[in-house]
């Protein structure tokens, strides 16, 4: 996990460097690389060289995806932090972007980041030119208005709703955080020159299991965890009168819901011969406590 964290860290200094001292965006790349260097577990960009290296390819081949994932992840948690969505001053243990540089250059921080990971999966040249299609193609449509981004409203608009089903949680949670791990695991095949529908198949499906097991762990420790272990504001989801997994289950049942969903995404990996790494990620995950 360390070894992975390690590649990816130098990986987004590498992609996102200052050309020279002077340069006139300068305070735009020192907002991106603020959020970018802010920690967190980095599960996504883990996933792309998991996915890679237990179906037999090489981390360097996975290394732009890897990098790529993560400033995706990062240009949302930029934006959802925002005052007109989130209004959060807090990630990861340290003042929101927003509040590091201002509203405005936040805006722009995100939407650099939103564009560089295409142009790093472009120009790289590990990849070959079906794979770089291939990438791009998934990672856009797993961002989207039918994913990521079209998950983000859905949530924003189940805020002013009371009605809220199991079936319109799972629903969002797929969209918002589903997506973009689903899509890791496949891009971490594809990085691996793997193409076998069943194969892929079940990557993507261990990715949304995983998914929605994470978000609703994330669920339940917006209500048990303090804001030191978390590195940010709890309670939001209340305060919000956000639907979650523990509203409508409670605490214990929604544990019992991400075992449940953790032991069906173990499954998903049975086609895999090198699973050890992930499926003690898996476990990790499950068991995290922010």
């Amino acid at each position: 996990m360390n070894e992975y964290i390690g590649m990816v860290e130098k990986s987004l200094k590498k992609y996102n460097s200052h050309s020279n001292a002077t340069e006139p965006q300068k305070n735009l790349i020192d907002a991106m690389n603020y959020s970018l260097e802010a920690g967190g577990k980095r599960i996504r960009p883990v996933l792309v060289y998991a996915f890679c290296e237990a179906l037999g390819g090489n981390a360097e081949t996975a290394a732009a995806p890897a990098a790529a994932i993560e400033m995706i992840h990062t240009f949302s948690l930029i934006h959802d932090d925002l005052p007109a969505m989130d209004n959060d001053d807090f990630r990861r243990g340290k003042p929101s972007c927003h509040k590091a540089f201002g509203e405005a250059m936040a805006i722009l921080a995100g939407d650099a980041l939103s564009v560089l990971p295409f142009e790093v999966i472009a120009d790289d040249t590990q990849l070959n030119a079906d794979q770089k299609v291939m990438i791009i193609s998934l990672l856009s449509r797993a961002v989207g208005k039918s994913g990521m981004i079209g998950g983000q409203v859905i949530d924003m608009e189940n805020e002013e709703k009371t009605d809220i089903t199991v079936a319109d949680l799972e629903n969002m949670y797929r969209r918002k955080t589903g997506e973009l791990i689903s899509v890791s695991c496949v891009m971490g095949c594809i990085c691996a020159g793997v193409f076998d529908p069943d194969i892929l198949c079940n990557a993507a499906d261990y990715g949304f299991k995983l998914g929605l097991a994470f978000q609703v762990i994330d669920d339940i420790l917006d209500v048990t965890s303090t804001t030191e272990e978390l590195g940010k504001p709890v309670g939001s989801d209340a305060e919000e009168n956000k639907t979650t997994y523990v509203t409508l289950f409670g605490v214990e049942k929604s544990r019992e819901i991400a075992d449940g969903l953790t032991n069906e995404a173990m499954k998903c990996l049975e086609v895999i011969n090198d699973n050890t790494f992930l499926k003690q990620l898996t476990e990790m995950l499950l068991n995290r406590k922010n």
